[in-house]
Formats: C-alpha cells, structure tokens, sequence
C-alpha cells in the first residue's frame, strides 16, 4: 500500500496522564545523529566479501562482481520487504532472518568475515548523539528510569555493544528491540514490552521519537506522553499520514530536561 493509500491514522483519547517514572527513547535518528545512507551499498559490502572481493580492489573478474552484485540485490529487496511489513501489520524480522530469507547460509566459511564488514560500514552511522550522556544523567538524577524501545533488525547484544562503545550502557535500565518481540512500533505489544521491562505503568512513562507515526501515534495509543524530535529526514515511503499532537517538540535532545521537569513539577 502506497503512502497516499495508507488510511490516516488518528489519535485517539487517553486517559489522564500519572507521575513521570520514566523516560523512553527511540534508537537510530533519535539518539544517533539522522544519516542519509546508501542502503545498497552495506549489502555489497557484505555481498563483496561472502564472494572475497576486496572492496577497493579494481583486479576483479566481472562474473565475480556480478554475483556478489546479485546477492547484494536480492538481501536489499528482502530487507525492504521487511520494513515495509512494519509500517502495515507492525510484523518485526532479525538481520539472521532476512539473510536467511535471501538465500545466505550462515554457514558459509566466509560468513562472519561478511557481518564484520556490515557492522564497518554502520559504524560511522551509529555513534551516539554527545548530549545522550548528559541527559540520561540528568534524568537518573531526577529518580527517573531510562530505557530504549526500537524498530530495528540488529539484535539486543549489537545495540548493546554500540551503547557500550559510546559510554552510556551503564545509564540503561531497560531495552527492548523489535527484532526479538514479533511486532514493530507502533503495534502496543512493543511499548507494554518496555515498560514491562522498566516495572512502569505506560501512563506514567514518556516515549522520545523522530518519527511521528510510530513514536509520537503509538505511545500515545497507550496513554504515554511523546515527545517528538523532529530532525531526521525521513523518505517519504517510510511516512505514514497520521493526525496527532505531540506532547511536547524538542529540536535538541538535552531540551528533554526542562520538559519533563515541567511535568514534574505539574
């Protein structure tokens, strides 16, 4: 379904909101700076060294290239076909999933030389916004949980690492990733999900998202508070029409702070 064709999704009526308790975030273009990125490109990477071509070696047969070009093409359309099953029936999919689905053995020899070369090429896209650590300081400090509630293909341990790379696992209390529940944001399994995870009630918890179909709609749904960040530059087939109000705007993540100071003190 095109995006004109998607029926508008409305918000519906919450019930009054509780004490805040704790403060929930999107992943990738909420607390990672938004990237434009070549999504071919990982998968030739990947597809470059399952087939052992070096990526900046011009010394390569053409039938080689070829093939490694076709796998590369063949796991994209899987992966596209994954998402797009997120923003219809809110269906989740993991990465071992979609290369399984395009035909990757994991067994192959050159397997894990593969990821290793897909997790270089995400490396530069990952790093973690600077004001992250000073926020969920800030927000510890206040007696408030964090946690991290995202749509995403990588597993718990890959997040993980990321978050640990750049100095703020430690102020996690809780993450929970579509790739391991069954369902996307904004289905309501994926926010009872994390708050179960974070032993809160959804009315006393605020979602933090860039996108406002599923972080600003679907916490809502539940009776959360949102808080939109709009500075991704989100592909128009990746939008859903919706008709809602964000809680609260931020353009920088430490703006968080005062806004939920208000509701604190409300």
């Amino acid at each position: 379904m095109s995006r004109e064709e998607t029926p508008l999704r409305v918000a519906p009526s919450r019930p009054a909101p509780g004490p805040v308790r704790a403060v929930v975030f999107d992943w990738g273009g909420t607390l990672t700076p938004w990237h434009a990125i070549d999504l071919g490109e990982q998968w030739r990477v990947f597809a470059r060294e399952v087939h052992g071509i070096p990526v900046d070696s011009a010394q390569v047969p053409e039938a080689d290239l070829a093939r490694a070009h076709e796998l590369a093409e063949r796991i994209l359309a899987v992966e596209h076909e994954a998402w797009q099953s997120t923003r219809g029936d809110q269906r989740s999919a993991s990465l071992d999933e979609v290369l399984r689905r395009a035909g990757v053995d994991p067994r192959h020899d050159r397997h894990h030389l593969a990821l290793a070369a897909y997790r270089r090429f995400w490396e530069p896209h990952t790093i973690t916004d600077p004001q992250v650590r000073p926020l969920w300081e800030g927000l510890r400090a206040r007696g408030l949980k964090v946690g991290v509630l995202s749509n995403t293909i990588w597993s718990r341990d890959y997040h993980r690492d990321v978050f640990a790379r750049d100095g703020v696992l430690d102020l996690l209390d809780a993450d929970v990733y579509s790739s391991e529940i069954g369902v996307t944001k904004p289905h309501e399994g994926a926010f009872a999900a994390i708050c179960q995870a974070l032993g809160v009630d959804a009315t006393s918890t605020v979602y933090v998202g860039d996108r406002l179909f599923e972080d600003v709609l679907g916490p809502q749904e539940l009776g959360m508070r949102a808080i939109w960040v709009p500075h991704s530059d989100i592909p128009l087939d990746q939008q859903v029409a919706v008709d809602v109000e964000p809680d609260a705007t931020v353009h920088e993540l430490v703006e968080i702070l005062a806004v939920v100071d208000g509701w604190l003190e409300g």
